[in-house]
């Protein structure tokens, strides 16, 4: 089973989602409401998870979660368990409340949050429960706008600040912002993703690719990786196995029948992080098949696994001296 591609750092900002199992319900009262915001408050406390906006639908929530200790997986993890431990305590029930990981967006806050709050506090009126956000008591947005006092909890203060350094012309313009926008004509926040999980411009998507992603072993459970790792130009990894094993590119790219642990070494770099098929990158080594790249590549992870010194050797190249394409 695909796992969720996740990227923790202190400081991020995720929307946060996760939905009934086979879509069923997971809030039925108002006393299953106020335990999971109950839960929302221990977990600022516990985690120190920041909730800049939420919404609680009938099968599905809505979370603005910023972390400023990178434990977003944790937080939720407790949330998620505590809640369903409540629902299936209260209705005699086993089994999964929630039809999987949770799924987290993350946020470039400084382009995005806004947009996607509005999105996110829009929930009851695009799903025709409500006619007027504000007879809707399940999200923060009656908080944003003063009608109802803020939780303790509840972080807006941040998002209120983009429209106004008043408080009370902040909630004013942010009621504008929400409610006068033509809901037909919305953008959904997925059709800007990139990589099923970063909503951001181009600068915060590359520098999450180089950060968080470019140095992450590929994983068969997380197809996202490969697909999002930063290109790396074939003739870079060329260049940098030839500065660590102190020979030249024609010795890396020329076959020969002696065993040759540098061109090993870049067939192996290759294959991990150029995001190429196998048969180009066999045609760049001088047209060898995919299959040889594939079995040069395996016999080089048995020997990084068993050699320290080629290990470390191999930890330099991709640390110090791989070319990155942003």
């Amino acid at each position: 089973m695909a796992r969720p591609l996740r990227v923790e750092y202190p400081g991020a900002f995720y929307h946060v989602i996760n939905r009934g199992n086979a879509n069923e319900r997971i809030f039925i009262s108002q006393r299953d409401r106020e335990k999971f915001l109950e839960y929302l408050a221990q977990a600022n406390k516990r985690f120190s998870i920041q909730i800049h906006a939420y919404c609680l639908m009938s099968n599905h929530y809505h979370l603005l979660v910023e972390t400023p200790e990178a434990n977003l997986s944790r937080a939720m993890q407790w949330i998620n368990v505590s809640y369903a431990a409540y629902f299936n305590r209260k209705r005699e029930r086993r089994g999964h409340l929630f039809q999987g990981r949770f799924k987290s967006i993350l946020v470039d806050a400084d382009g995005f949050l806004k947009h996607l709050s509005r999105y996110i506090h829009l929930n009851p009126v695009r799903a025709n429960m409500v006619e007027s956000l504000l007879d809707y008591p399940w999200s923060s947005y009656r908080a944003f706008i003063g009608i109802d006092p803020a939780p303790v909890w509840l972080k807006n203060d941040w998002l209120l600040s983009q429209f106004g350094s008043h408080r009370s012309q902040a909630s004013r313009n942010y009621q504008a912002f929400v409610e006068q926008v033509d809901i037909a004509s919305m953008e959904k926040p997925d059709k800007h993703l990139v990589g099923g999980f970063i909503l951001g411009g181009v600068e915060f998507v590359n520098w999450v690719k180089q950060e968080f992603l470019s140095s992450r072993p590929n994983h068969k459970e997380v197809p996202q990786l490969k697909q999002l790792k930063p290109a790396v130009d074939l003739d870079g990894i060329v260049a940098a196995v030839s500065a660590e094993f102190g020979c030249t590119a024609e010795q890396i790219l020329t076959k020969a029948k002696k065993k040759n642990m540098a061109r090993d070494a870049a067939i192996y770099l290759a294959r991990e992080s150029a995001n190429l098929k196998g048969t180009q990158i066999g045609h760049y080594f001088g047209d060898i098949s995919g299959a040889a790249v594939t079995m040069r590549h395996k016999k080089m992870a048995e020997q990084i696994m068993i050699n320290k010194r080629l290990r470390r050797r191999m930890a330099r190249i991709e640390k110090k001296y791989l070319i990155i394409k942003t």
